[in-house]
């Protein structure tokens, strides 16, 4: 019997869950943990995918982080498409635990609205442009 080896590309569709739209380096996953502790300590952010949806509903979220880990991912499933209807940039993350421990818990998170980034501003605009070159 003949082995059939799998493109990179194939490898990573089967690997990541269906709402991860494209590949985040481990730079700006890691750009993006700092923008959610620079929000935390000085600006304002939401935990939560029913809080984050809400908020990028209405407008006011700046960014939304996700992780990638989320079980089912169907919680994470219609974000992607909410965030690129309204233009708020997104981000992965791949662990949920380390995404709620960014944002000051000691319990996972699956998704983080950015409201007010504070001293982070500068460095969650920079992640943003970086973003947006990715996923052309």
């Amino acid at each position: 019997m003949m082995k059939v080896r799998k493109h990179p590309k194939e490898v990573f569709e089967l690997t990541k869950p269906v709402y991860v739209k494209f590949e985040t380096p481990k730079e700006l996953s890691d750009k993006a943990y700092e923008v959610v502790e620079l929000a935390r300590d000085g600006g304002k952010l939401r935990r939560g995918t029913n809080e984050v949806t809400k908020l990028v509903e209405r407008g006011e979220a700046q960014m939304v982080v996700m992780a990638e880990d989320v079980s089912p991912p169907e919680i994470l499933m219609h974000m992607p498409a909410l965030c690129e209807e309204k233009n708020v940039p997104y981000a992965f993350v791949p662990s949920k635990a380390e995404l709620g421990n960014a944002c000051g818990l000691e319990k996972p998170t699956a998704a983080v609205a950015v409201l007010d980034a504070s001293k982070g501003k500068p460095a969650m605009d920079e992640l943003s442009e970086k973003l947006k070159a990715l996923k052309k």
